[in-house]
């Protein structure tokens, strides 16, 4: 979390309480130290918000300061929940810890009409366990798409053939709670789709590679598209 994020994330939890609350459980919260939290009050005090306490004895927001709220129509709030719950359930740990502190972000600044409407969702999306391997895998692939390096694969097909392969790996594809990864191939000299449950082994090569107009996730769509 980067200090803009810290600051809003502090703000938020200044809010939600009605009374003072002390540096020691705002730190717990933030998890940073309890010298962090005693900056990012003064911090929050310069750039003008109303943070009234002292070290020792706790902060608040001075009452009847109001973050301005954000406008949503009940379905706009209810795509973005849905959104956010999906990826807090069917990505890695890392990504998932980003949109809950999105969610926790909009539902600060939401009038109290669609604060109710938010809390009474029909949908009911399990989140997998932070330890479970897909996630821990899911992590290590989408890493690689954003450095754009490459990975060495061991693959099974769908009749339990294995083969070792150099990809290029291009993009991410939900198909609810499975996912494929998009690749150029180096084996196949080609695209490729690989269901994440048939990688038995994944590593880095510490080599990158360049994409291009005619090698590249969108190029790869497109060509779908034409199809």
């Amino acid at each position: 979390m980067n200090k803009a994020e810290r600051l809003f994330h502090l703000t938020t939890l200044l809010k939600s309480r009605r009374t003072a609350v002390t540096a020691e459980v705002l730190a717990e919260k933030l998890e940073v130290s309890v010298r962090t939290v005693y900056r990012d009050i003064q911090a929050l005090i310069v750039s003008g918000i109303p943070v009234e306490g002292e070290a020792g004895i706790g902060y608040r927001l001075t009452p009847g300061f109001e973050v301005p709220p954000l406008m949503f129509r009940n379905d706009e709030l209810q795509a973005l929940l849905v959104g956010i719950r999906m990826v807090k359930a069917f990505t890695d740990p890392e990504l998932g810890a980003a949109a809950s502190l999105a969610e926790d972000k909009i539902l600060s600044v939401l009038p109290d009409r669609l604060k109710g409407y938010a809390e009474n969702q029909p949908y009911c999306i399990p989140v997998m366990s932070r330890d479970d391997p897909k996630r821990a895998r899911h992590l290590e692939i989408r890493r690689a798409c954003e450095q754009m390096q490459k990975l060495s694969i061991a693959y099974r097909d769908e009749q339990g053939q294995q083969t070792e392969r150099v990809i290029w790996p291009l993009g991410l594809v939900s198909w609810g709670d499975r996912w494929t990864l998009v690749a150029w191939c180096e084996l196949r000299q080609d695209y490729r789709h690989f269901r994440f449950d048939r990688i038995a082994s994944l590593q880095p090569l510490g080599e990158f590679f360049e994409t291009s107009e005619t090698l590249s996730l969108k190029h790869f769509l497109s060509t779908v598209d034409a199809d």
